[in-house]
């Protein structure tokens, strides 16, 4: 789950490229939503004013997601302190297979991965959030400087925090930052030897074009921005395809966590234009895309509801009408490691767990 441009055939109930739609499970909206009582916006607060730390490129994104056919909310828009908080609680869902296996990968193949990527580098990740599993290699890695990245400044700033206590000898730094925007890294941090970290196949959340793009933003890091012999790395988790009640169970759990994250993203982004989102009226839908590869979430109005944000803005939903807020594709390995070849990593290598659910493949470039 993380930052993505969003696409669906319709802003309604899909009908078409879904054949498994009977599968789509609206969590009751007094389940998932008992996590944000007292966070409802007042009625009166269609005109909140913007907050002033609130970018006018961010207001713009929002907006123009909300007037588009369907409607879409960019999946980065999930992780607020709250929405971050509420991620670490579904990695620990019995549903939630990504981590878990991911973290099996990693430590069942440990001593070749590290052959593999080598020690005393410059470790940089990508969406780290809580640095839990940047945490888990640093210990076999030894890394000299740890970096990391997150569009959710204030969490990360701690979770680094908790790196320097665990890690005395070794450079850490927080870096908040859209990385769908770029990522600029402190002038000091070596520019040979890095390793980008990606974990947790969060670049399914992205459409494959921009998928190649953010990946091709990948190869300009490890490059060291054009150092030469750079000698840099990739190392990258990705979910590979599998029993479809697996995939959705997975961002459909049973204690509504998942769809409590969802809808947490409205009251994100009544913070951030001044809108009156109210997401007691609101239910979460996942299902999987089998034409497309992907699961889909998305948040569907219960009733006819109109919602206003700062500056007179205004949208009218249906009764059924939906807002697309996240895919995750899910890819074969020959499917992926193309994209990486076009990307400009000519070399990857790749581990699996014995039921073929999880890869982490190195690439070089």
């Amino acid at each position: 789950m993380a930052q993505a441009l969003l696409q669906t055939p319709s802003p309604l109930l899909p009908t078409q490229g879904a054949p498994r739609q009977a599968a789509w499970n609206a969590k009751p909206p007094h389940l998932a939503f008992e996590a944000f009582e007292g966070l409802a916006p007042e009625p009166d607060s269609a005109q909140a004013p913007v907050p002033a730390l609130a970018d006018p490129s961010v207001f713009d994104e929002i907006t123009a997601g909300l007037l588009q056919q369907p409607a879409t909310i960019s999946p980065k828009y999930f992780y607020d302190q709250l929405g971050s908080e509420l991620f670490e609680s579904i990695t620990r869902l019995p549903e939630y297979y990504p981590t878990r296996t991911e973290h099996a990968v990693m430590q069942q193949h440990a001593a070749a991965i590290a052959d593999a990527v080598g020690h005393g580098r410059t470790l940089i990740e990508l969406g780290a959030g809580n640095c839990e599993k940047a945490r888990t290699l640093c210990r076999t890695l030894a890394p000299a400087c740890f970096v990391g990245v997150d569009i959710s400044a204030d969490f990360l700033h701690d979770a680094v925090a908790r790196m320097r206590e665990e890690f005395p000898g070794m450079d850490a730094r927080a870096v908040g930052a859209d990385m769908t925007r770029g990522v600029t890294l402190p002038a000091d941090i070596p520019r040979t030897g890095r390793l980008v970290f990606y974990p947790g196949s969060s670049i399914g959340n992205f459409d494959p074009p921009h998928a190649l793009m953010l990946l091709e933003q990948m190869r300009d890091l490890v490059d060291g921005e054009g150092e030469p012999h750079a000698n840099g790395g990739l190392l990258i988790g990705i979910d590979l395809p599998k029993d479809v009640d697996v995939l959705e169970a997975a961002y459909d759990d049973a204690a509504g966590v998942t769809a409590a994250f969802n809808l947490n993203v409205l009251t994100h982004v009544n913070r951030l234009i001044g809108s009156n989102f109210d997401p007691a009226q609101w239910r979460h839908l996942a299902f999987f895309n089998t034409l497309q590869s992907r699961i889909e979430m998305h948040l569907q109005a219960m009733s006819p509801l109109q919602v206003r944000w700062q500056g007179g803005g205004v949208r009218d939903f249906a009764a059924g009408e939906c807002i697309h807020t996240e895919n995750s594709y899910k890819y074969t390995l020959p499917v992926f490691t193309d994209m990486l070849a076009r990307a400009g990593f000519s070399r990857a290598q790749a581990w699996t767990d014995p039921r073929g659910w999880f890869a982490v493949v190195h690439a070089q470039p």
